[in-house]
């Protein structure tokens, strides 16, 4: 998952694995010894004497050594591609002579990689009592029984379905909405492919989408007003909000935006609408952009077509770190316009609000507090640095970097995704403190921890501590 904010390159999943071909290359290269810096600053490439470690090539590689568990059910004719053993990887051909060849094709000692899915976002279809559930970590859609629970002894909870590989064009998953009428998937693609994509109810396999809607880099959140039949967006790198027709498809352009110095959006991520109360509200990670007015008579001042911006332009250099904090609008509101109320503050505990859902009738505010591991619950008309109502949190909670919730009221129920440990887990609407879920369904063995890998950009070795460090 991008792990968060603007921090996520422009990356297919075999440039991922080639930066981790990267990382198995360089600790190699400086377990023998050698002087790395003076081999990657010499332009061009020069060759070492042939008894020292060379890198000749960086080849993609197979996501995990050893055996994995089947996630299709055995009648499905689809097999997930990451999860394929490796016999081998094919390389390029290198000029010169045998041995180059033979280093070229040399295998890495070993590969850092999460080969468990990890749950980014949840909905659940209450007609046909489903859970659907994103993995951001191997690009996949899965869809549960409602009622399903994974034992302790089990090592996983196989799926139904599962939409997953190159033609579904799902790569760094995190938002997703379930039509409540058709089941449609619409699932809001991050950082790599600017796409969201929409799948038929019953989709399974390497499918391509029924739908699909370009969308501007960034977008992480989604949130659908079916009365109006808008749909909502949060763009992280802009710090802005989108909406389009609910209908919109390829290249369709937005009806309004939200973006701007007034705005106070700061790297928003989770959105959610209450359509009672005709209210927005977006969670703010903090990292905000300061923008600069167009100058007037210039073809910048004048308003982007079907926008309702003026257009401008951030200003490199220029912003600000922010507290986390929640944003509250009207759902209309379009432009440079501030919030109705901030939720903001250290009473508040924000830290990196992602999911986040609304229970009109209750009057109340969930949200995901992603880096303090907890659920914080506000009243829907909480303002200014106030404490939430209630916090579930704890060890029994089985609550780890929570990042999406799902608000049933048919069953009175809260879903919860943790990407920190494999699991979704769910709750009674009412539940607080130190309470253990319901159910618990977990796509992992009980104590394998999330790597929690979203789009690594570089590696590095700290020779001292002996640790890699990797910047998601």
């Amino acid at each position: 998952m991008k792990r968060y904010g603007p921090i996520r390159g422009k990356r297919s999943v075999l440039a991922v694995w080639a930066s981790l071909g990267a990382l198995a290359v360089g600790l190699l290269i400086t377990a023998a010894g050698s002087d790395f810096g003076a081999l990657v600053s010499s332009r061009p490439l020069k060759r070492q004497p042939a008894s020292a470690p060379q890198l000749v090539s960086i080849q993609p590689l197979p996501s995990a050594e050893g055996e994995m568990c089947e996630w299709m059910p055995a009648s499905a004719s689809f097999s997930l591609a990451l999860q394929q053993g490796a016999a081998g990887v094919a390389s390029a051909a290198v000029p010169g002579s045998s041995a180059d060849v033979e280093t070229a094709k040399r295998r890495p000692l070993r590969v850092i990689h999460d080969a468990y899915p990890s749950y980014s976002a949840v909905a659940v279809d209450v007609t046909h009592n489903e859970v659907v559930l994103q993995d951001e970590n191997l690009f996949q859609i899965l869809v549960y029984d409602r009622l399903a629970n994974t034992p302790p002894t089990a090592s996983m909870t196989e799926p139904k379905r599962v939409i997953a590989g190159e033609h579904t064009k799902l790569e760094f998953n995190c938002g997703l909405y379930v039509d409540p009428q058709t089941g449609d998937i619409y699932s809001v693609n991050n950082d790599t492919m600017d796409t969201m994509t929409i799948f038929s109810r019953d989709a399974k396999g390497n499918v391509p989408p029924t739908r699909q809607l370009s969308t501007p880099h960034g977008t992480f959140g989604i949130g659908i007003n079916e009365e109006r039949q808008e749909m909502f967006f949060t763009v992280e790198h802009s710090s802005s909000i989108v909406v389009y027709p609910k209908n919109a498809v390829n290249e369709d352009q937005p009806l309004r935006h939200i973006q701007g110095n007034q705005t106070r959006l700061a790297d928003p991520h989770g959105i959610a609408l209450d359509t009672k109360n005709n209210l927005i509200f977006v969670g703010n990670f903090g990292s905000m952009k300061e923008f600069a007015a167009a100058e007037a008579g210039s073809s910048q001042s004048q308003a982007a077509p079907g926008s309702g911006l003026p257009r401008g332009r951030a200003k490199p250099g220029y912003g600000k770190i922010r507290p986390s904090s929640i944003t509250v609008y009207p759902m209309t509101a379009q432009g440079d316009v501030p919030p109705l109320r901030i939720i903001e503050g250290a009473k508040t505990r924000l830290n990196w609000p992602v999911g986040m859902t609304v229970d009109s009738d209750r009057g109340e505010l969930f949200v995901a507090n992603d880096a303090a591991d907890e659920i914080l619950v506000f009243r829907s008309d909480a303002s200014g640095d106030v404490a939430p109502t209630r916090i579930l949190k704890g060890p029994r909670t089985g609550i780890k970097n929570p990042t999406g919730l799902f608000l049933d009221k048919k069953n009175n129920e809260l879903w919860v995704t943790n990407f920190g440990n494999h699991t979704a887990t769910v709750y009674r609407l009412t539940a607080d403190g130190d309470t253990p879920p319901l159910r618990t369904i977990r796509s992992g063995p009980l104590e394998e921890p999330a790597l929690m890998i979203g789009n690594p950009g570089s590696v590095a070795y700290d020779s001292k501590r002996e640790q890699i460090l990797v910047p998601n």
